[in-house]
C-alpha cells in the first residue's frame, strides 16, 4: 500500500514548483528601466516612468519591428514576421520578456544591478 503513495506525493511536491514558479515569474519587477536588446546587444534602454509616448523601429535583416511607448508602458506593435507571437505578447508586465525570435529582439525589465545612464541608440 506504501508503494502507491509515492507517485501522489511526487506529483504533489511538482504541482507546488510549479504554482511557486509561476507565481515568481508573474511578479511586477521592482523597476521600470527597460532595456530593448537584439543579438545580446543593448540597443535601447528606458526609465519607463519618464519615457515620453513614442515609437521605436528596430531592423533585422531588412525586416522591421515597431515597438511602442505610451502612458508609460511598452509593447511590439507590429512586425514583420510570420507568427506575430511577440505582437500577440502584449504589454511588458512581468518578468516574463517580449520575445521575436526570428528577429533575435528582447525587450524585458533591466536586472536590478544594471544602472541606468541614459538612452543607448
Amino acid at each position: 500500500m506504501k508503494q502507491k503513495k509515492w507517485p501522489f506525493f511526487v506529483v504533489g511536491i511538482l504541482l507546488l514548483v510549479g504554482i511557486v514558479g509561476s507565481i515568481f515569474m508573474l511578479q511586477q519587477p521592482d523597476t521600470q528601466i527597460v532595456e530593448i536588446v537584439q543579438d545580446g546587444e543593448v540597443l535601447y534602454q528606458f526609465d519607463l516612468e519618464q519615457a515620453s509616448d513614442q515609437t521605436i523601429e528596430v531592423q533585422y535583416e531588412g525586416r522591421v519591428n515597431t515597438i511602442e511607448i505610451k502612458d508609460h508602458r511598452i509593447h511590439m506593435l507590429a512586425a514583420e514576421c510570420p507568427d506575430q507571437t511577440c505582437v500577440h505578447m502584449g504589454w511588458l508586465d512581468s518578468s516574463v520578456p517580449i520575445v521575436c525570435l526570428p528577429h533575435h529582439l528582447v525587450i524585458q525589465f533591466a536586472e536590478n544591478g544594471n544602472a541606468l545612464d541614459g538612452m543607448v541608440g
